[in-house]
């Protein structure tokens, strides 16, 4: 089925059926709804060439993943943040462009995007300190959204992040409610903003509750399985170890459980844990009843949510900067109990 066949179904005119499949905000919402429903019905997918020769556009949006020793975007974490952007992308007849390239090639990878306008827009992800494509991309011209966060001037560039200060703050503020006074920090390399913010919620909550900052009990590490177990088995083995977790991801939380068990002792009644939880779709934190007490927030919703601002930016570019934080939800499971005696 063509647009002109699609339109003649409806009773609406192709401009409408076409102005309603891309998201322009003069179609009402009734009528948006009835011709999303019509084209995935028919399987109707929008000519993307055509379009591209009807509006300029590229109608493809870039993604530049760097190859690195570090693995911190390349998991599933990324997998279920493209998944949510590509149903948007998808639902405006958009194409996603990945280009994997080396560390030192990532600058290269955007002008030469920029250069041969072959994406309307780009999505950063894994924002560091100081991070170099935000100058970068606004010099080059094109519209850009951060998945994440950069500690330079936050009401100068879009972005879609996650609260994490207050998520790990609110989470150090419920362990020592429980009575937990030597608290050990998991966190993901400190290099990257997330990891940066959530250790300031940390600090921020043990010095609210006036206890200290244990050096002996921080670790900023790639976020892996074993990265939990090396860093807990240490550290349980100290003459005063200590009784709760707070853990950067859910798969490091399953190597602090495994050193957990390993020394006959029972998560939520000897050691507590409490992890970040990004509700990935096939990697779930247990059943009806979490097993890690968790900051909860959906990676695939960040990406539905990026990418409509990004096609938000990219149709009205005179709108400015566009930014949206997510709270975590604090959800309580079976690995947090009271401090024990």
């Amino acid at each position: 089925m063509n647009l002109k066949e699609l339109a003649a179904n409806l009773g609406l005119s192709q401009t409408t059926v076409s102005r309603a499949l891309n998201g322009y905000p003069e179609v009402n919402e009734d009528t948006r709804k009835r011709v999303i429903a019509a084209a995935s019905q028919h399987n109707y997918r929008p000519n993307t060439r055509a379009q591209s020769l009807a509006t300029g556009r590229s109608m493809a949006i870039g993604h530049v993943i760097p190859i690195s020793t570090n693995h911190e975007m390349m998991n599933p974490v990324f997998g279920d943040f493209i998944g949510g952007a590509g149903e948007i992308y998808a639902r405006a007849g958009y194409d996603m462009m990945l280009s994997v390239v080396p560390d030192d090639a990532e600058d290269g990878a955007y002008r030469s995007m920029a250069q041969r306008n072959s994406v309307d827009g780009i999505v950063i992800h894994g924002p560091r300190r100081d991070d170099p494509r935000i100058a970068l991309l606004k010099e080059v011209g094109l519209p850009f959204i951060v998945h994440g966060r950069a500690p330079v001037d936050d009401t100068d560039y879009s972005y879609v992040d996650v609260n994490n200060r207050r998520a790990f703050e609110r989470a150090t503020l419920h362990l020592a409610d429980l009575g937990h006074t030597r608290m050990a920090l998991l966190n993901g390399l400190e290099s990257m903003d997330f990891a940066i913010r959530r250790r300031e919620g940390f600090e921020a909550a043990l010095k609210d509750r006036g206890l200290p900052f244990l050096p002996q009990f921080h670790r900023s590490e790639e976020m892996t399985e074993s990265y939990g177990y090396q860093a807990a088995r240490e550290m349980l083995a100290q003459p005063d170890p200590p009784t709760a977790f707070l853990v950067s991801s859910l798969i490091t939380a399953m190597g602090v459980r495994r050193a957990v068990e390993e020394r006959g002792l029972q998560m939520g009644r000897d050691i507590s844990i409490i992890t970040h939880d990004d509700d990935l779709g096939y990697f779930k934190n247990g059943g009806e009843v979490p097993v890690f007490t968790a900051t909860r927030s959906s990676v695939r919703e960040a990406g539905r949510i990026t990418a409509e601002m990004l096609l938000g930016l990219i149709d009205t570019p005179q709108n400015g900067p566009r930014q949206h934080i997510m709270e975590a939800d604090l959800t309580l499971g079976l690995s947090t109990g009271p401090a024990p005696r």
